[in-house]
Order: structure tokens, then sequence, then C-alpha cells
């Protein structure tokens, strides 16, 4: 997962994500790729990129399959920097791979995707995510911005049995 901008000063203002303009923007991203590129494999970098990379999957009709990059180790570890958790499917050897992703920030989790698929016999790699909030440029995106991104499934979390505002993200709502 690649890192999503936690406090405003990182950013220039707040972007809470509904569910229609998500759909949307994954089906855009599903049709740009597909007009550029035709993946045979289609892998989501759970957690977040699990849901654009299996609505852009199942718009093209492609295999779909997830793994996991990601900053955070079991439920309270965070690392500075992304390790891959999971391997690469088996079946991406020899066959045209798109990774997906929620975000891209430094692309430090996207390089480690690539790598992995490269590292698995992929023939080719390129990169999708919904939203390019940083430096680093992905394959295709579908919108850039520099705000910090808050999905309709981040912005509730389920706190001793009780859902409630996601405290990742309490000073950048705060702050709006």
């Amino acid at each position: 997962m690649s890192p999503r901008r936690t406090t405003v000063e990182h950013s220039k203002g707040v972007f809470e994500v509904e569910w229609p303009l998500f759909g949307e923007l994954s089906r855009a991203l599903a049709l740009k790729v597909a007009r550029e590129y035709d993946p045979e494999v289609v892998v989501g970098i759970a957690t977040a990129g699990v849901v654009p990379g299996a609505v852009i999957a199942a718009i093209l009709g492609r295999e779909f399959h997830s793994m996991v990059v990601s900053r955070r180790f079991g439920t309270e570890t965070v690392r500075e920097s992304p390790a891959v958790l999971s391997a690469a499917p088996l079946s991406v050897r020899g066959r045209r791979v798109l990774i997906v992703d929620e975000t891209c920030d430094t692309g430090d989790t996207i390089r480690l995707a690539v790598a992995a698929m490269v590292n698995a016999g992929a023939s080719e790699v390129r990169t999708a995510v919904a939203f390019q909030t940083g430096s680093y440029a992905p394959d295709f995106h579908a919108l850039a911005t520099d705000s910090t991104i808050i999905l309709p499934w981040d912005r509730e979390v389920l706190i001793e049995g009780e859902l409630l505002p996601n405290p990742l993200y309490a000073d950048a709502l705060k702050a709006r």
C-alpha cells in the first residue's frame, strides 16, 4: 500500500472520495489502460489497491490476484520503508502484468511490486493507480492531486466494537 498523507501540512487540502466517484475513477483508469496496454494478469496491492485492481480486472475481463506490499506489519508496527509481505502470484510467469494500487507518492511500494513481478518471471509489467499524489509517475493514473486522499473505506474504522471516524485523518478533517 502506498503511503497516504495524513496531515494537512504535507498537502493542499483534503479530498474525501465517495464510492460513486471512486467507481468512476476506477472505470476511467481501466479505459486508459485498455487503450495502451493489454495485461493478461492484474495484481492489486493489498489492501487498498485490491479494490481498484479488482474493478479494472473485471472491466478488462482479466485474471486478478493480490499481493501484500506494505509499511505495516501486523496491527501496530509501521515501517519507514515498505516490504513485500507475500509472494508474487505464480501465474505471472511469462505474462503481461498490470500492478494496481490506490495511491502513489514516492513510488516505493510500486517499485517493490514491480521487482517482485519481474523476479517471478513476468514478461512485461506496467503500473496504475487511482491517485498520483507525489513525484513518482506510474504508467497510468486516474487523477493527480496534492491533496490528502480519504477513501470511502478509510473514513471510519472499527474501534472497540464501534464504527468511528478514522483517527489517522482526524487532524486533516478538522483543518478543513
